[in-house]
C-alpha cells in the first residue's frame, strides 16, 4: 500500500470514529458505537467475551514469560513508577513514548523495557502482599555475614493462562480500530489498559489485547434436535384419492389457462423506461480518466485524473459524516448514504460543505487539489469494508 493510500485509510477512519462519538446523546459513553443511526455494528466483537485483567503484585508488575508490564497507581508519574520497579526513568519514559514527569491515570499500563525481579518471596514482591522491609533487611544482613540457613530459592510467580498480545499503536490508529482488528470490545480494551473516557491512545503506546474468555457463552445456540431417519416415523396415511376418484374438470385446462392470460395485464417494460440519470447508483464525482484502479488492501479506491480546481460533486444524496486532514494537510470528506454506504473523497481543496450537512446528488463539495499529477481519490465503503467503486458508477 502506498503512503498516500495508508494515510487515506487511517485518517478517514479516525474522523469517522470521532464523529460517531460526538453523535452519542446523553452522558453515557457509547463504548461500541451501537446507539443512534450511525450505521455501524460491533455485535460480532461484543460476542467475544474476555477475561478480566490479571491482578498485579504490590509493585504493580504483571509478569508473563515473554514480557512484563507495570500498572500505575493514582498520582503516579513515569519517574515514580520507574523508581518503584528499579528501572531508569528516562528509559521507561522513552520506551512508552512519554515524558518522565507526566501524570499517569490510575490503572494505566506501561510496558517495561527490560525484565525486573519476578514477584516472589525472594524479592518480597508477592501478589497482594506488603513488603516487610525489616525482614528483608535482616535476611540481607544474615546472608552477608554467612549466618543465614541456606534454603531453596522460591519459584517466581508468573501469570497463569495465555499471554496477551501486545499491540504498539501506529500513527492514525484509534482504540476503536484496534478493538475491531482483534475482535474485542472497546470496553474491555479500555479496562485492560486504563484508557480515559475519551479512549485516547498515542503513537508508540503499548496496549494489552484482552484474552478471550475460556467459558462458553451463556447464549450459545441449543443443540440441534434429533430427527428420525426417512421411513422410520409414523405410517403415511392413505390419500383421499385412493378411496374415491377426483371430480372431473368442468372446463379443459387449456381453456382455463387462456382465460387467466387474457385477464392478466401485460408486465411493464422497466428497461425501456430506465433513464440515463438512473442507470448508475452513484454519479462520477469528477469527469476524467481512471489512472489508478481499485485493488483491495493496496488501493482501496480509484484515482480519477482531473485538473487542479475541477469541481468535485457528491456521488449521491447523503449526510457529511466527517471532514478531516492528514499530516500533509490533504483534506478528506466522508459522506454517509442510505443502506450503510459511505463515499470518501480525498485530495480536495476549497471544501464547500460542513460536517453533518445534507448534500444532494451532484452538489459541489470542493475542488481537486493541485498535484503532479492532480487527481481525486474516490472510495466506496459498505460499513468499514472497502468495495470496488466501478460497479456503482457504471
Amino acid at each position: 500500500m502506498s503512503t498516500f493510500d495508508g494515510k487515506i485509510a487511517r485518517f478517514w477512519l479516525l474522523g469517522l470514529s470521532g464523529l460517531a462519538l460526538a453523535a452519542c446523546n446523553g452522558p453515557v459513553l457509547d463504548w461500541d458505537l451501537r446507539n443512534g443511526d450511525n450505521g455501524f455494528s460491533t455485535a460480532e466483537a461484543a460476542q467475544q467475551t474476555t477475561e478480566p485483567r490479571p491482578q498485579p503484585d504490590n509493585r504493580g508488575v504483571i509478569s508473563y514469560p515473554g514480557y512484563q508490564v507495570v500498572v500505575a497507581q493514582r498520582g503516579d508519574t513515569v519517574a515514580a513508577v520507574a523508581r518503584r520497579v528499579g528501572l531508569d526513568p528516562a528509559e521507561l519514559a522513552r520506551h512508552n513514548a512519554l515524558e518522565q514527569d507526566i501524570l499517569l491515570r490510575g490503572g494505566e499500563v506501561l510496558a517495561l523495557p527490560g525484565r525486573v525481579a519476578e514477584p516472589s518471596r525472594a524479592t518480597g514482591a508477592r501478589p497482594g502482599d506488603r513488603i516487610d522491609i525489616t525482614t528483608l533487611a535482616g535476611d540481607a544482613i544474615n546472608r552477608a555475614e554467612g549466618t543465614a540457613t541456606p534454603t531453596a530459592a522460591p519459584a517466581p510467580v508468573t501469570q497463569a493462562g495465555p499471554e496477551p498480545v501486545r499491540h504498539q499503536v501506529q500513527r492514525g490508529e484509534t482504540a476503536f480500530i484496534i478493538a475491531r482488528q482483534y475482535n474485542v470490545t472497546t470496553r474491555s480494551l479500555a479496562e485492560w489498559n486504563g484508557l480515559d473516557a475519551e479512549m485516547r491512545v498515542r503513537e508508540g503506546q503499548y496496549l494489552l489485547i484482552p484474552v478471550a474468555s475460556q467459558q462458553a457463552p451463556q447464549n450459545a445456540a441449543p443443540a440441534p434436535a434429533q430427527t428420525s431417519l426417512p421411513g422410520a416415523g409414523s405410517p403415511t396415511p392413505t390419500p383421499p384419492s385412493a378411496s374415491r376418484p377426483l371430480p372431473v374438470d368442468e372446463a379443459p385446462a387449456a381453456e382455463r389457462a387462456a382465460e387467466v392470460a387474457a385477464a392478466t395485464p401485460p408486465a411493464p417494460d422497466l428497461a425501456a423506461q430506465r433513464t440515463e440519470a438512473s442507470a448508475a447508483r452513484l454519479a462520477m464525482p469528477v469527469q476524467g480518466r481512471i489512472i489508478r484502479a481499485y485493488n483491495k488492501g493496496r488501493n482501496d479506491g480509484i484515482g480519477i485524473a482531473a485538473s487542479a480546481g475541477t469541481e468535485v460533486n457528491a456521488a449521491a444524496a447523503g449526510t457529511v459524516a466527517a471532514i478531516t486532514r492528514d499530516t500533509d494537510g490533504v483534506t478528506i470528506v466522508v459522506i454517509r448514504h442510505e443502506n450503510n454506504l459511505l463515499t470518501v473523497y480525498a485530495n480536495l481543496d476549497n471544501v464547500r460543505v460542513d460536517s453533518n450537512a445534507r448534500v444532494t446528488r451532484g452538489q459541489t463539495i470542493g475542488t481537486v487539489r493541485a498535484g503532479d499529477p492532480s487527481f481525486l481519490h474516490f472510495e466506496v465503503r459498505e460499513g468499514f469494508e472497502s468495495v470496488d467503486p466501478m460497479p456503482f458508477l457504471q
